[in-house]
């Protein structure tokens, strides 16, 4: 049986905003709420091959425990319901049963996707965090589960595939998640990235990238970063962190353009998202005299965001970026980055969409000394 139409989603599950069964508050990011699960006598009776988990968004701003509601109320009328849906600040809520057939994204799909997921929609960009967060883990654990790769959208007919590949590949008309994970500051290659690797920090069983559990070879690594001013100047450049004005980089309630970093032992690669382009292309050099390969940013250009990534020295201990920003519309910094994922619901980058970064600390050790 083939999804339900999504435009007929939106006007359903927009009516059902106000619909739904007891929450139970106490439910964690990486428990799993069973309050919308269908019966035993309910969903599809028939048993999927394991070569796929698909992923989906909701392509609707509502609660995803509305969406829960309505497909467990509508699965048979309407053809339309997946065994996941997270969203709500990183909650899990199941509707059908893993191993069953879904009907989330025709029959090819459907038959070959023990595990499909559905990201619920929102504006808060805080809470997309913590939704991507779970959303990925559990899109990553259910391959694992399942002996899936956690390659995204590979020319292969076996690995992680959003609703969007099978569309190109096998049938249907839709393109989800990525429109929705675009909005949020989020590249198909940063998806895919994220899916392969997994977050250390949610609880859904996904193990972070293994490094020493004592320092054998620590060097010391520094980093030295600047901002320019919006309209003004570079400002003086910033080593590491630490307290008061020359702690961080940017100057309080003003925007800026254009970032430079550079360390010196190891690599750090960096980009900026900018309020008029969205996210640009990663840099690998540091030199402000170097506009086009050592600065990130463009003229002119405010900037809401930061990503980077630091890369150790062969034999040495494992060490990595800590980062955060603030930003000119609220007071205090935004939460920790950490370059692995090592930082529950703040992981991808510094900063908020929409908001111009108006100061930024930085530095490179094995742990956070926020």
């Amino acid at each position: 049986m083939e999804k339900l139409n999504k435009l007929k989603w939106v006007v359903a599950i927009a009516a059902a905003f106000f619909v739904g069964a007891t929450f139970n508050s106490k439910v964690s990011a990486a428990t799993i709420n069973n309050d919308y699960a269908l019966s035993s006598n309910q969903g599809s009776s028939l048993r999927t091959n394991n070569n796929v988990v698909i992923a989906h968004a909701t392509a609707v701003y509502a609660p995803a425990k509305n969406v829960a509601t309505y497909e467990k109320r509508t699965w048979y009328s309407n053809g339309a319901y997946v065994q996941y849906i997270v969203g709500d600040g990183g909650k899990i809520y199941r509707v059908g049963q893993e191993g069953y057939q879904a009907w989330g994204a025709g029959s090819w799909a459907n038959a070959n996707a023990p595990v499909q997921i559905e990201l619920a929609q929102t504006y808060d960009n805080a809470e997309f965090h913590k939704d991507y967060v779970t959303y990925v883990n559990l899109l990553r654990s259910s391959a694992v589960k399942y002996g899936i790769p956690t390659t995204v959208d590979s020319g292969a007919w076996r690995g992680v595939k959003s609703h969007l590949w099978v569309t190109n590949n096998v049938w249907g008309d839709h393109t989800d998640p990525y429109g929705y994970l675009a909005s949020h500051g989020i590249t198909k290659a940063q998806f895919a990235h994220d899916v392969k690797y997994g977050f250390s920090s949610s609880g859904n069983n996904v193990k972070p990238t293994p490094k020493p559990n004592k320092p054998t070879n620590k060097r010391a690594v520094h980093v030295t970063y600047a901002l320019h001013q919006k309209g003004k100047k570079w400002l003086n450049p910033v080593k590491d962190f630490n307290s008061g004005s020359n702690g961080f980089a940017g100057v309080p309630n003003s925007a800026h353009d254009m970032l430079y970093i550079k360390v010196n032992r190891g690599s750090l690669m960096y980009r900026v998202h900018t309020i008029e382009d969205g996210w640009l292309p990663f840099v690998h050099k540091g030199n402000k005299k170097d506009t086009v390969n050592g600065v990130a940013g463009i003229k002119g250009h405010m900037i809401d965001g930061v990503q980077m990534y630091y890369t150790t020295p062969k034999g040495e201990t494992y060490q990595q970026a800590y980062y955060r920003s603030q930003t000119t519309r609220r007071t205090g910094y935004l939460g920790t980055c950490a370059d692995n994922g090592s930082v529950a619901g703040y992981d991808n980058f510094a900063g908020m969409l929409g908001e111009p970064l108006d100061r930024l600390q930085i530095h490179i050790n094995d742990n956070s000394k926020y």
